[in-house]
């Protein structure tokens, strides 16, 4: 396994069983964690690493629901992404799956699809989340490193501690 830190924010990458598993620690409590990961308007605050910024079409936060978001540039380029809620445990855990997809929704199956789940556990210290992102092959796992997941996601985490503080 491959590790980086940056921040606050632990990744581990396992080319292996096709897995990433992301670690961090906010100083909030879970509730107000909970949230941010689940709340459009509040998703849409640090969702997206700056300069980009993430904008909700439509949010069904439901076992069998979605979010539809579009990651948009400064140039106004818009990137889409499907978040579909597969398992949801409130306050505790949830499970589903992410991909790129058309502004309709249509997910691109030449773009890696993940499978995840984020577990939100109370600390001393605020809220500790870990999610486990699963890929299909190796391949995809490359290309969605390549795709500077891990930086988009730590500046991502970056901005989330900030909008809780």
């Amino acid at each position: 396994m491959e590790s980086a830190t940056q921040s606050k924010t632990t990744i581990l990458k396992d080319l292996i069983n096709k897995s990433i598993h992301i670690s961090r620690i906010f100083n909030a409590p879970v509730q107000q964690v909970w949230s941010a990961y689940t709340e459009s308007e509040l998703l849409d605050q640090w969702w997206a690493p700056k300069p980009w910024k993430a904008e909700t079409k439509s949010m069904n936060f439901t076992v069998g629901g979605f979010w539809l978001y579009a990651m948009v540039g400064p140039d106004n380029t818009k990137h889409w992404g499907r978040m579909n809620y597969h398992a949801i445990q409130p306050y505790q855990k949830m499970e589903g799956e992410d991909g790129f997809c058309d502004e309709d929704g249509n997910l691109n199956h030449d773009l890696p699809l993940t499978k995840w789940n984020h577990i939100f556990t109370a600390t001393e210290k605020g809220t500790k989340v870990e999610f486990k992102l699963l890929l299909a092959t190796e391949k995809e796992l490359q290309t969605l490193v390549e795709m500077g997941f891990e930086m988009g996601l730590t500046a991502a985490m970056d901005q989330l501690d900030e909008l809780l503080a």
